[in-house]
């Protein structure tokens, strides 16, 4: 198997979610007593949080790019980044290593152009939602998405970074999910994609009126074939 970094931290929370998830699949694939070899960076997710100006994004790009070169130089043959959002800085990040980056929105696409989905909304943090750097690599795979609901994009936020992050989980988080799902059908939508990785946590993957594309699991599934050396072409 090859050894795979991870930056994570982003939160720890969604950390712990790729840690277990990535070593189930590794156990059920290869053997009942197999455990991913990976390499964590677990970064103090203060640096990275709130991030609005250009001079705060930069100094992220310089805190992911040093994480990065130090898991390349303890032996990662490829790194994930554990957070949609800080995908924002892949360009950078990549630019200053010499292994691959796996990028999840990449395999999102992937994922969803497999399934046949063609129009499919968009659920995660502000920037996520409304910046290019992630809707391009979905459009890129022939992805229709619908436009942001700026309505929802502060709500979402405060139920992210005020209790996911934290590890709360509430049931009026997952109502409010599951009423933001209900409205994207009726916009005409055919999937959702969770594109914010402790999403997971409140709304039922297996039982919405849409198919839900889970980025967390997509990216743990993509991180298991690369570490046991399947085809993950996107």
């Amino acid at each position: 198997m090859r050894k795979l970094g991870l930056i994570g931290g982003m939160s720890w929370v969604s950390t712990g979610i790729y840690y277990e998830r990535i070593n189930k699949i590794i156990q059920k694939r290869a053997a009942p007593m197999a455990s991913a070899p990976l390499l964590i960076e677990s970064l103090d997710f203060r640096q990275l949080y709130g991030l609005r100006e250009d001079k705060e994004w930069q100094h992220a790009a310089q805190v992911l790019s040093d994480s990065a070169k130090r898991l390349e130089d303890a032996g990662a043959q490829a790194i994930i980044i554990g957070a949609n959002s800080m995908h924002k800085l892949y360009d950078e990040v990549a630019a200053n290593i010499d292994i691959p980056i796996l990028h999840i929105a990449d395999y999102v696409g992937l994922a969803l152009k497999r399934a046949g989905h063609k129009k499919v909304a968009l659920i995660g943090t502000r920037n996520v939602m409304t910046e290019s750097f992630y809707r391009k690599r979905l459009i890129a795979h022939g992805i229709d998405l619908l436009p942001p609901d700026m309505g929802n994009v502060e709500m979402l936020d405060q139920i992210i970074y005020d209790q996911l992050m934290l590890g709360k989980v509430t049931r009026d988080a997952e109502r409010k999910l599951k009423t933001i799902i209900t409205n994207k059908a009726q916009d005409g939508a055919k999937a959702i994609v969770l594109a914010c990785t402790e999403l997971n946590l409140i709304v039922d993957i297996n039982a919405n009126v849409l198919p839900v594309f889970d980025s967390t699991r997509i990216h743990c599934e993509v991180a298991a074939d690369w570490i046991l050396e399947q085809d993950i072409d996107a």
